[in-house]
């Protein structure tokens, strides 16, 4: 068996695809030697940008990771995207199944797309992430973005395993201050109002800039308008998402300098 595993790996690394995948499945079946695997992944390890997606139900997240996925692509950037949706009563797998709601880019060579079923986690993500982000490191891309299944106070694992978290709502969310004392508003970095078309924009935009948060270990919380069916505003997030991207490597390397001279 171990042969054949380590054959995956080797596989994995040299740019397969089909590889990867029996890698993520074994994961989520709960039967490949995680630790031994990612001891041998660790000199790959490091390159890509982790991006987590939450939001509510119909907030329009997958349509966001879609036009937000086309402009990256644009840009020459490989990109992975977990998929994380409610298991089927049924079978226990992905109920929603986003690959086909994103079906623009599920044949690109560029875009690794797997959905992922919760199989009772309730932190917003399966167990199965935090590993298939390093699989999907070591293969090789730039960006990957994890969608979670929802919103809500508890479902915050993401903010363990991303780099950058983005919050989706729409002007019809409610009450903004109780977003605000929820969990996941607090950790978010970039605030996304998104189907922008709808009347309330402007009111829960001006709710938020009174109320956004600097802590020690993140810079300002940013608020981005979009219309994502329609691509607007689309650019601004990139743009966004690649500032904190360059700035999180700024403050990386200004680290490892620091150790260097310390030492």
């Amino acid at each position: 068996m171990q042969d054949s595993i380590d054959d995956l790996v080797k596989r994995m690394l040299s740019g397969e695809k089909a590889a990867l995948s029996c890698l993520i499945s074994l994961v989520e079946e709960g039967s490949l030697d995680e630790p031994k695997v990612l001891d041998k992944l660790s000199s790959h390890l490091g390159g890509a940008y982790r991006i987590g997606i939450t939001g509510s139900a119909g907030s329009g997240k997958s349509t966001l990771i879609d036009s937000l996925t086309a402009v990256m692509r644009t840009k020459g950037l490989r990109v992975g995207i977990i998929a994380v949706d409610p298991s089927s009563s049924i079978s226990g797998g992905a109920f929603l199944g986003d690959r086909l709601r994103m079906k623009q880019h599920y044949l690109n060579d560029g875009v690794f797309i797997r959905s992922m079923a919760t199989r009772g986690n309730h932190g917003g993500l399966s167990r199965a992430v935090p590993t298939t982000l390093d699989l999907l490191d070591a293969f090789g891309e730039d960006i990957i973005i994890v969608e979670t299944v929802g919103a809500g106070q508890t479902q915050v694992d993401i903010n363990a395993v991303a780099d950058v978290i983005v919050l989706v709502l729409t002007p019809e969310s409610g009450d903004s201050i109780q977003f605000m004392k929820a969990g996941l508003a607090e950790i978010a970095d970039v605030i996304v109002v998104n189907k922008a078309d709808l009347g309330g924009v402007e009111r829960i935009v001006a709710a938020f800039n009174g109320l956004l948060t600097i802590s020690p270990e993140k810079t300002r919380q940013s608020i981005i308008v979009c219309q994502a069916v329609n691509n607007k505003g689309i650019e601004e997030l990139y743009q966004e998402l690649i500032k904190r991207w360059e700035d999180r490597n700024r403050r990386r390397s200004a680290g490892w300098r620091k150790s260097k001279e310390g030492d």
